[in-house]
């Protein structure tokens, strides 16, 4: 069986990311899935490059997690990444997975349980990502939730979402949320976004309206010792969200065709995101990578507060 030897770190934090960490340097996290499973080749494979890209123009060190021959690493090399975008069948790899596949030498895309855990092990503070998982619709019979939620209460980062994928139940999910004391903060909004859009429709009790503001909140989270991540809702441009009015519509046939199909349980989430591309002619795609911009953008930002205020002592 191949895998990890045993003198091999369980870990393998990039030496620029660990150098950049340990010199209080602005360091974003970011997630594999989104270019192993969530996007479309070349353009998985570009969209990956880019935000690594943007964050290293915005004078930020970016940290792309995943796996890669069985080893969890913090900050994949660009071959790396390249080798995982470019691979048929990899693994998608939630928290509890982390043993399995480093155990048996394969390669992953680390989902956002995954690559928060990782990043914190690392000293990693900010993690930008496209969405969040949550609670599904018919969860109080199938007990479908996403790890995310857990894992993040128990994980002291900062994550920038553009809100729950559109797919799951908003409502449930933010009050999920808030039986697990994660808070949930709008970035220059109280309206809680929806991914495609910019308003869900939920409320959301506070906002920051910039990042040394967020930086406050997630200094003040660590000087009270909490466990928990701290969620920065970031809404997508509303001149590059997809229609509002034609949403409801979009999602109501990609469920009612996963229930003509009878697709069901972890093929849910790929299968309805492929149909609500499918439907939208490309458009969703496009969305989603401009909300992956925008929480790259924001992360970096965030970032680079944070490293600001521990060099000044604010």
């Amino acid at each position: 069986m191949t895998g990890l030897p045993t003198s091999t770190p369980a870990i393998k934090v990039a030496e620029e990311v660990a150098q950049a960490v340990a010199d209080g340097r602005p360091v974003v996290a970011l997630e594999s899935t989104i270019f192993t499973h969530g996007l479309p080749r070349p353009r998985n494979l570009a969209v990956a490059l880019e935000a690594e890209n943007q964050l290293r123009e915005a004078g930020v060190v970016p940290a792309t997690i995943g796996v890669h021959e069985g080893v969890p690493t913090v900050g994949l090399s660009t071959e790396q990444i390249t080798e995982l975008a470019a691979t048929d069948g990899l693994d998608k790899v939630s928290l509890r997975d982390l043993p399995v596949v480093a155990a048996f030498g394969r390669h992953g895309g680390t989902t956002v349980a995954a690559t928060a855990f990782l990043a914190h092990r690392a000293g990693v503070r900010v993690f930008s990502t496209g969405g969040l998982g949550g609670v599904h619709f018919g969860a109080s019979e199938t007990f479908d939730e996403s790890a995310d939620m857990t894992t993040l209460a128990a994980t002291p980062v900062t994550v920038i979402s553009a809100g729950v994928k559109s797919i799951l139940d908003i409502r449930a999910t933010l009050e999920r949320f808030e039986t697990l004391n994660i808070p949930v903060i709008g970035y220059r909004t109280t309206k809680y976004p929806g991914f495609y859009v910019t308003d869900s429709g939920h409320e959301i009790n506070f906002s920051v309206r910039s990042p040394e503001e967020a930086a406050r909140v997630i200094d003040a989270r660590d000087r009270l010792d909490l466990p928990q991540a701290v969620l920065i809702a970031n809404p997508v441009d509303p001149a590059k969200q997809l229609p509002p009015e034609e949403l409801d519509g979009i999602l109501a046939r990609a469920w009612a065709e996963a229930e003509r199909l009878g697709v069901a349980g972890n093929a849910s989430t790929p299968f309805l995101l492929d149909f609500i591309q499918r439907d939208t002619g490309g458009r969703s795609l496009e969305v989603n990578v401009e909300v992956y911009r925008g929480n790259v953008r924001l992360g970096g930002e965030i970032a680079t507060a944070l490293a600001a205020a521990a060099s000044t002592g604010a």
